[in-house]
């Protein structure tokens, strides 16, 4: 992953985002370190945010060094092309999902959070959210970094969250259903073109 890439991907991200303001700034400071895990004891992670494509339920992993329930993700690896393929492929890693595709690939929200000694030499990870859609009859499988796997509903979330959590989950379902709308509104403008080229 180059960090170029990284840079015109928060850069295009709305500033509205929560957090990617900041995450900017950390990565100005940073550079290339603030991409990888060696780099020093905070740097970017890539998350998803997995939802039914009804929206109301959401696929969690039960986090085996945190002890709590959180979307699926974790660190870069040198072959990512960028923070969307690392969240996309940490999201089929912990999920089990092969064929998972995120929505739209835009970051949803960047959350700065500590971590606990557990974590080893890993204090604060700047963690950016993508969105994907998943019918929840997937076949899913639990990964070597989780204690489990479960579907819950959006409105009936399980105890052991990240205080962050339930609310990045909410916002990260607004933007998942702007994105929605807004591929159904260009499919719609597509087909309408589409019928008056071919009349």
């Amino acid at each position: 992953m180059r960090l170029a890439d990284v840079t015109t991907t928060l850069a295009r991200t709305d500033d509205d985002a929560p957090g990617v303001v900041a995450a900017r700034r950390f990565v100005a400071e940073h550079g290339d370190a603030a991409l990888r895990r060696e780099g020093g004891p905070e740097h970017l992670t890539a998350s998803c945010f997995v939802f039914s494509p009804d929206l109301g339920q959401t696929l969690l992993c039960l986090h085996r060094k945190g002890g709590f329930w959180v979307q699926v993700g974790g660190h870069a690896e040198p072959d990512d092309r960028d923070l969307a393929d690392t969240a996309r492929r940490e999201a089929r890693e912990e999920s089990g999902i092969a064929d998972l595709e995120l929505l739209d690939g835009r970051v949803v929200d960047v959350d700065r959070h500590d971590l606990h000694s557990g974590f080893g030499v890993c204090t604060a990870h700047w963690d950016v959210g993508f969105v994907a859609l998943v019918d929840p009859s997937s076949v899913t499988a639990v990964s070597d970094e989780s204690d489990d796997v479960r579907w819950f509903r959006v409105d009936d979330l399980p105890d052991a969250l990240p205080s962050t959590f339930p609310h990045r989950l909410l916002a990260a379902r607004e933007a998942a259903r702007d994105a929605a709308r807004h591929a159904a509104s260009e499919a719609t403008r597509d087909a309408a073109r589409n019928a008056a080229s071919a009349g």
